[in-house]
């Protein structure tokens, strides 16, 4: 490894805003926190763009910093000399042109670029850590595949939402072995876009009960009043939706039904009996929540991430992903467990497979993932929103 890891960048599009923007820009030009703006510790070394719409920004952002962009992700990694010349890689298969399938899943090309970085560290003889954003891929069996192939060559690994190394109000973090019984997160969006966030807030916090995770039996969909029937069934929580949703500044005054024409809901059944919930509660919050039951008492936060436009368009909760991200290529050692991610692209898949024939349960005898939570990770905030650099102009030189 060179003084300074060098990292690839391999990239959908890279326009502003898009993750690209919010992750490589950072990158290059530093990581705005709640204590300050931190200098990158590593170099981007290359860029490989799968498309280059005409809101293009990634080939002016390799000629600002002098990052090359290359025509395909073995020159981005191989840096033209046929063989592995970076230390770590951003795989960041967000936002583009691509096709979507009937079960309203977006297409990204996730599995063929891991398959081309795997590819290269596989003839290369050496591995080096790649980090993988959002959820591994739209369809469990690709998912499934990357994890076992990383494992393969013995790579470090990390993939997954910022919405973890957000800001929470109140702050609010189970103990390891806390006796969790029941719990919900509150979402918003689409689901295939948005439902892999809510899932991480929820596998974010339940991951840390008595036990650790153990995986996940069965899940469930339901839309429009069957999510209403289904609470007044006691297949979900009520009440802690509602802890869930009183911790969420930005809201209408009324009633959920009220506000919300078509909610949407992920029954998440765990191996160990543990229920869990996503509740998608569209034109009514356009923030996320958790709440759950822990020994008999209701502990409930908010989610809260960063908006755009004027001073606060650093959507800085990109800034702690990306110092956790930061941390793995520069120590070799994930700063969370990859499995989180699986088991939540896993469930993700199911539901949207769920809600496609006809809303009915899925048995998952495939999601057995286990794995026990970090007792702590790096880099987050702990304050209940952005401060300090975060409040800062974006990007530095605008």
């Amino acid at each position: 490894m060179a003084d300074r890891p060098r990292i690839a960048a391999v990239i959908t599009e890279y326009r502003p805003m898009s993750h690209a923007d919010v992750i490589v820009t950072k990158f290059l030009a530093g990581f705005p926190t709640d204590e300050g703006l931190m200098a990158p510790r590593v170099d981007v070394a290359s860029i490989f763009l799968d498309q280059v719409p005409d809101a293009d920004i990634g080939r002016a952002m390799g000629a600002r910093f002098g990052v090359p962009v290359y025509d395909t992700i073995v020159q981005a990694l191989t840096l033209g000399t046929g063989h592995l010349a970076v230390d770590g890689v951003l795989c960041i298969g967000e936002h583009g042109d691509y096709a979507w399938n009937e079960k309203e899943q977006h297409l990204y090309p996730r599995r063929y670029f891991m398959e081309q970085i795997c590819g290269v560290m596989a003839t290369s003889g050496r591995s080096v850590p790649v980090f993988n954003d959002k959820h591994l891929a739209y369809a469990w069996d690709d998912a499934h595949w990357i994890y076992q192939r990383m494992q393969s060559l013995r790579a470090p690994f990390m993939a997954g939402s910022s919405l973890p190394v957000g800001w929470r109000r109140p702050w609010l973090e189970h103990p390891l072995g806390a006796a969790v019984e029941e719990a919900v997160a509150i979402g918003f969006s689409g689901l295939d876009i948005y439902g892999a966030h809510a899932l991480e807030v929820l596998q974010c916090m339940v991951e840390r009960r008595r036990g650790g995770e153990t995986g996940v039996a069965a899940v469930t969909c339901l839309e429009g009043a069957a999510v209403w029937e289904a609470a007044r069934d006691g297949r979900w929580s009520r009440d802690l939706a509602e802890a869930a949703c009183q911790a969420i500044a930005n809201k209408p005054a009324g009633t959920m039904e009220q506000h919300c024409a078509e909610p949407a809901l992920f029954l998440v059944e765990y191996r160990d009996g543990l229920r869990g919930a996503v509740l998608m509660l569209n034109g009514y919050v356009a923030d996320l929540a958790y709440a759950a039951r822990v020994g008999g008492q209701v502990e409930a936060c908010e989610f809260y991430l960063q908006g755009h436009g004027g001073p606060l368009g650093a959507y800085a909760h990109f800034s702690y992903l990306s110092l956790n991200v930061e941390e793995m290529f520069v120590t070799g050692q994930p700063s969370y467990p990859v499995e989180r991610t699986l088991l939540s692209t896993g469930v993700l898949d199911a539901a949207l497979t769920s809600r496609h024939e006809g809303h009915r349960r899925l048995a998952t005898p495939w999601l057995d993932v286990a794995y026990q939570a970090p007792a702590d990770i790096p880099w987050r905030p702990r304050g209940p929103r952005p401060a300090g650099a975060c409040l800062d102009p974006w990007p530095p030189w605008s």
